[in-house]
């Protein structure tokens, strides 16, 4: 079976994992047959905007909703499946659906729709007071953007929209990316029912021989990845190195460090050459993350993870098999782990195989075609059977 699909999504002006996401779901969709489009905004036309008409659009975009009701007239979708809606589609296009009688599948990448800040992290600590309430405490604290003025505008829309129903009554299925966050949005207070779970995939084949170098650590060098906890890690071996990837506010520290050899952006054939010599990932986060699209990655490059024993990558590494777990935020507890992982090279490539096998089990394309094919006929059969 094959479907009309309208993938929608708001880029970020950085470019990140969920914007990587919608581009190999439209590609997969594509390879299968299905007919694709891709309807787009972009967070640079935020610059080109007042302020006013940014909060406006936020609650609600008549601009997005006129450009989605000509594309439900020329394409006639069977589904809409909406990935980042912040904050140039904002939810309005929900109701456009659901009065069009279109069933719509949300991919919940983060948490915004519960945490202002979007991480459930303040001041470099997990933060779940606004779990199951309304997050007026996050523009008490400016939790978006250190910024009273962005946080209330943020806060209105998630009100307005709660008020109305909008997520309990317009969205056919949600996507969480693992069984973790779906956890976390049903306490938040969406329906159970509802919330499928599917995880990001890759399409990478595997590596007959592979080198053994450096550590690698993938992703943006900011405070909540965890980045001052492995550079204080590194300070105990002065004769290791790790190969940073990536951009960020502080990728000047990384670079004044004699450890870090710092690569900055990579495009991404680039960055799976990196993991395929690598000796292992470091992903040290000290928020929940939902599903790092570096994990899958380093996964099916058959690349052992180091990570914190936290949120989703507790759940997706499997400890002593896939990789190893610290202390979140402990740098001691992660220098230790490297010191081991550096002494115990067999050990670590029989977890990189595993992890290989994993891969191969749960995180390939033809795979998750299957689990969204799923997701969409569930969807389709609520619309239809209510």
């Amino acid at each position: 079976m094959t479907f009309r699909v309208l993938l929608t999504h708001n880029r970020y002006q950085q470019q990140g994992g969920e914007d990587s996401v919608v581009r190999d779901e439209f590609n997969l969709l594509e390879k299968h047959g299905h007919s694709v489009e891709l309807y787009t905004r972009d967070n640079n036309e935020i610059e080109l905007l007042n302020k006013l008409n940014v909060a406006v659009d936020t609650i609600w975009c008549r601009r997005t909703s006129q450009d989605v009701r000509q594309l439900i007239n020329d394409f006639k979708p069977d589904i809409i499946h909406s990935h980042n809606t912040f904050p140039l589609i904002s939810p309005s296009i929900f109701w456009l659906a659901s009065k069009s009688n279109i069933p719509i599948v949300q991919t919940l990448h983060n948490f915004r729709y519960f945490c202002l800040q979007a991480m459930f992290l303040r001041e470099g600590k997990i933060c779940e007071d606004c779990v199951g309430k309304l997050p007026w405490r996050g523009v008490v604290k400016r939790c978006y953007r250190n910024s009273f003025q962005q946080s209330s505008v943020l806060l209105s829309s998630i009100a307005v929209h709660r008020f109305l129903g909008t997520y309990q009554k317009t969205v056919s299925q949600y996507i969480a990316l693992n069984d973790f966050c779906r956890h976390q949005f049903v306490k938040a207070g969406l329906p159970r029912d509802r919330i499928s779970v599917k995880p990001n995939f890759v399409d990478i084949p595997r590596i007959v021989e592979r080198e053994r170098g450096a550590p690698l650590f993938v992703g943006r060098l900011s405070p909540e990845k965890g980045i001052r906890t492995i550079l204080e890690a590194v300070k105990r071996y002065p004769n290791l190195y790790v190969d940073i990837v990536g951009t960020g506010p502080l990728a000047e520290l990384a670079q004044n460090s004699p450890n870090m050899l710092v690569h900055g952006w990579l495009e991404p054939d680039a960055t799976i050459k990196l993991m395929r010599k690598a000796s292992y990932l470091v992903m040290p986060s000290i928020w929940y993350e939902n599903f790092p699209r570096t994990l899958v990655e380093a996964f099916a490059c058959g690349l052992p993870v180091i990570a914190s024993d936290l949120g989703a990558m507790a759940e997706l590494i499997e400890d002593g098999k896939t990789g190893l777990l610290f202390k979140p935020g402990s740098a001691d507890d992660l220098a230790e782990k490297m010191e081991w992982a550096n002494a115990n090279n067999s050990a670590m490539c029989a977890m990189g195989e595993r992890a290989r096998t994993v891969y191969e089990e749960k995180y390939t394309p033809q795979i998750n075609h299957s689990q969204l094919l799923k997701i969409y006929n569930d969807a389709i059969s609520s619309v239809y059977s209510s």
